[in-house]
């Protein structure tokens, strides 16, 4: 089992940067494809980027170029650096750790306001 602490978010004006942190705790965190995810009130919950366990990324258009995805399986940490950011990004942002074998799992969440 793995268990996820986010931490990073906070309040930031338009054009800002934060870096997100999720570190984990448990076995095997190096196996693990590793996602960030958001929701905004009112909204679905949706996938803003994610790192394979080979280092392949993927990244929601919206966050294309802004957004960069990293992990130190050393650390059992994976980042989120966010730049240029909007007020559209504003949401509840999750850590999740996916594995076919070892099963689905999620941070807490940590909140990311950005003002206009």
């Amino acid at each position: 089992q793995v268990q996820m602490v986010e931490s990073g978010g906070g309040l930031v004006q338009a054009g800002g940067s934060l870096r997100l942190s999720c570190a984990a705790s448990g076995s095997g965190f190096s196996i693990y494809t590793m996602g960030w995810y958001r929701q905004a009130p009112g909204k679905q919950r949706e996938l803003v980027a994610a790192i394979t366990s080979g280092g392949t990324t993927t990244y929601a258009d919206s966050v294309k170029g802004r957004f960069t995805i990293a992990r130190d399986n050393a650390k059992n940490t994976v980042y989120l650096q966010m730049s240029s950011l909007k007020p559209e990004d504003t949401a509840v942002y999750y850590c999740n750790a996916r594995s076919a074998s070892k099963g689905d799992y999620w941070g807490q969440g940590t909140q990311v306001t950005v003002s206009a």
